[in-house]
C-alpha cells in the first residue's frame, strides 16, 4: 500500500493562495495611507519650521520697525550691532524692484508664450513642431548665472542700449522712459528674466491648448469659422484657466530669480518711476550682500526673506482663487 500524501486539488491551492495575496493586500493598504500621508504632513512641517525660523530671527527688525513701517519704509541703513537693532530698516525700495522686473516679465513672456504655443499646436508642421518644443523647453535648463552673463555682456551693450537710446530719444518726455539710460536697471532684468520665463510658460500653455475638445474647433470651422476666428473665440478662451495657472507659475519664478537679476538690475538701493532706473530685488539684495553682512544686518535681510514669502504666498493664493473660479464658471475641473 501507497503511504505518500494525497495531492492537494487545485481548486484549494488557488484558495489558499487568494486568500494569502488579500492578506497582503490588507496590510499593504494601510501602510502605503501611512506612509503617503507622512509624506505629506511632511512637507508642511518643513514649510511651517521655515516660517517660524525666518520670522523668529526677523522678529526684531519687525518689533523695531513695524511690520508696515518695514515694508513701506524707503531708507535702509544696517547697523553693526550684534545684540541690538540700531540701523534703519525700510524694504520697499526692494520690493518694488521685485514688482516692477516681475512685471515687466510677465508683459513681455505672456503674448510670447501664447502666440508660441499657438503656433506649435495649430499652425507647425509636425517634423518642426517637435524640434521646436524640445528647442523652447531647453532653455527651461539653462542656468540663470548663464542668462545673467548672456544678458550682461552681450544682450545688453548689443541690442538693449541702442533700443534704450531710441526710447529715450523719443518717448524721454514720458515719465517710464525719462532718461538717462544707465545700461543697467529695471528694464534689462526684466527683459531677461521674460526670457528665462518663457519655457515653463510656454509648456503649460501648450499643453493646455493642445488638449481643447477637437469636435468643438471641427463646428466652428463648418460654420465658417477662419483659423484666427477658431484661435481666438473657441480655443482660448477655453484654455484660460491654464494661461492664468502658466502665468502665475511665471510670476511666481520672477519674483524670487536671484543672480541673472542680481547681474542686471544695478544694485542700488534707491527706486523710482522710471524704467531705466536703477534698483534692487528682494532676492538680489539677500545674495548681493548676505556674505558681508554684520549680525544686525543678517537680521534685517532675514526680514526681507519673509516679506520675500510673503509676497510669493499672497501670488500663489490669488492664483489658486483665479482658477477656481474660472475653473466655475467654464465647468472645468482641472484646477
Amino acid at each position: 500500500m501507497s503511504t505518500e500524501a494525497p495531492e492537494t486539488p487545485p481548486a484549494r491551492e488557488d484558495s489558499r493562495r487568494g486568500t494569502l495575496t488579500s492578506s497582503r493586500g490588507r496590510l499593504a493598504d494601510p501602510i502605503f495611507k501611512w506612509v503617503v500621508t507622512a509624506c505629506g504632513t511632511l512637507v508642511l512641517v518643513i514649510l511651517a519650521l521655515m516660517v517660524l525660523r525666518t520670522v523668529s530671527e526677523a522678529w526684531p527688525v519687525f518689533a523695531k520697525e513695524g511690520f508696515f513701517g518695514f515694508l513701506i519704509g524707503d531708507e535702509w541703513d544696517a547697523g553693526s550691532s550684534r545684540d541690538e537693532i540700531t540701523g534703519t530698516y525700510g524694504a520697499w525700495p526692494f520690493i518694488y524692484g521685485t514688482l516692477v522686473t516681475a512685471v515687466i516679465a510677465l508683459a513681455i513672456a505672456l503674448p510670447l508664450a501664447i502666440m508660441v504655443a499657438v503656433y506649435l499646436t495649430h499652425l507647425a508642421p509636425r517634423r518642426l513642431a517637435k524640434p521646436l518644443s524640445y528647442t523652447v523647453e531647453l532653455l527651461a535648463a539653462v542656468p540663470s548665472v548663464i542668462f545673467g552673463l548672456w544678458g550682461l555682456h552681450w544682450f545688453l551693450p548689443n541690442v538693449l542700449r541702442p533700443f534704450f537710446e531710441f526710447l529715450e530719444g523719443t518717448l524721454g518726455w514720458f515719465f517710464l522712459f525719462e532718461g538717462p539710460v544707465r545700461g543697467v536697471g529695471y528694464l534689462p532684468a526684466g527683459i531677461v528674466l521674460a526670457i528665462m520665463i518663457l519655457p515653463i510658460m510656454t509648456a503649460i500653455i501648450r499643453e493646455v491648448v493642445a488638449v481643447q475638445p477637437l469636435e468643438q474647433q471641427m463646428a466652428a470651422y463648418a460654420l465658417g469659422s477662419t483659423r484666427w476666428e477658431v484661435v481666438s473665440k473657441v480655443v482660448l478662451p477655453s484654455s484660460f484657466s491654464g494661461i492664468v495657472a502658466a502665468t502665475m507659475l511665471g510670476l511666481g519664478r520672477a519674483l524670487g530669480e536671484t543672480i541673472a537679476v542680481l547681474m542686471l538690475i544695478g544694485g542700488s538701493q534707491s527706486w523710482g518711476a522710471s524704467l531705466f532706473g536703477t534698483g534692487s530685488s528682494m532676492a538680489s539684495h539677500i545674495a548681493a550682500t548676505f556674505g558681508e553682512a554684520s549680525p544686525e544686518g543678517r537680521t534685517g535681510l532675514m526680514a526681507i526673506g519673509v516679506a520675500l514669502f510673503l509676497v510669493t504666498m499672497i501670488v500663489n493664493i490669488l492664483a489658486r482663487v483665479i482658477v477656481w473660479r474660472l475653473g466655475q464658471h467654464t465647468g472645468d475641473a482641472a484646477v
